[in-house]
């Protein structure tokens, strides 16, 4: 097992490296004329060339990426070109909204898919037509779009949850729950329909096999079968889609945060490349990278102790 996560660890390493040398790259070599930009139309030559200096855009592009990773790797991702405040600051202050929403939705996605997932399986008939209804509405409707309903019907409308904006955790359990209810079931839509589908599938192979008719003949009720027995086979590969569309929500967390006026790592994306900063923008990568890996780690290890046959290799 530890032989196993230090293999995943040093292979995410590896990963995490190769996705900021390819964005390192792309973003510094077609940036253009970066000082010119941050400074307008209207600065003079000398000036641009001052700036172009100050951030260190004169020296050839591997001398600038052995700079910036030598600091990288301390944690230190530089400060911001436009606002001059600390990269890990922005993406720290960012991150906690981020997570939480994506999180939520996870977990939210995985308890719905779970219910009507077995559901469909066990039951057919109209509740299978019903799941896979919401299936398709699910694949079919974009998530922006949902929360826009959302917003329409609960926040303006019923006044039940709030409009835009997000409040701490720590500042108001309510007022919490009422800021981040809404983003997140716009996000758990496309990730309910993604993952139930696939336990709906996995459950009814698993519940065609021998060894459910033996275990069923051996007098053990249907629900200790299926809750104990059938979804540690099926378990597997929903684990794997529910790892996709983590990464998945993580994009799809940004045009949400834009609907919700929520301060995540979406807004800040957006801000930094629109305005081209890029310091910003390589720490956006990095810390998406770091967890994406982390992510995978989990899962496997998930797995693993869902089903003991699965041998971490």
């Amino acid at each position: 097992m530890l032989s196993f996560i230090f293999r995943r660890l040093v292979a995410g390493i590896f990963l995490v490296f190769a996705v900021s040398v390819v964005a390192f790259f792309l973003l510094y070599a077609g940036g253009g004329d970066i000082a010119r930009r941050i400074l307008g139309q209207n600065a003079t030559e000398e000036t641009v060339a001052l700036k172009a200096q100050q951030l260190g855009l004169d020296q050839p592009l591997i001398t600038q990426f052995w700079n910036w990773i030598s600091h990288a790797v301390t944690g230190d991702f530089g400060v911001s070109w436009f606002s001059s405040q600390p990269v890990t600051t922005s993406l720290s202050s960012r991150l906690a909204v981020t997570l939480t929403l994506v999180i939520g939705t996870t977990i939210v996605a995985a308890i719905v898919s779970v219910i009507l997932g077995v559901l469909a399986a066990r039951r057919g008939g109209w509740i299978d037509a019903v799941v896979q209804f919401v299936a398709v509405i699910g694949f079919a409707i974009p998530g922006f779009l949902i929360a826009l309903y959302l917003v329409l019907w609960f926040a303006v409308g019923l006044g039940w949850f709030k409009a835009t904006g997000f409040i701490p955790i720590t500042t108001s359990f309510t007022g919490w729950l009422s800021s981040i209810t809404l983003p997140i079931a716009a996000l758990s839509l496309s990730a309910i329909a993604a993952v139930a589908q696939q336990i709906r599938g996995s459950v009814s192979d698993a519940l065609s096999r021998d060894y459910v008719r033996t275990l069923r003949a051996r007098g053990l009720g249907m629900n200790r079968v299926v809750y104990r027995h059938v979804l540690r086979n099926a378990g597997g590969p929903a684990l794997a889609v529910l790892a996709v569309q983590f990464v998945g929500l993580l994009g799809g967390a940004v045009v949400i945060e834009q609907v919700f006026a929520l301060p995540g790592i979406g807004q800040l994306t957006v801000s930094a490349t629109s305005s081209g900063d890029i310091p910003v923008v390589m720490g956006v990568v990095v810390a998406t990278a770091i967890i994406v890996v982390i992510v995978n780690l989990l899962i496997d290890l998930a797995q693993a102790a869902l089903n003991p046959k699965v041998r971490l290799s």
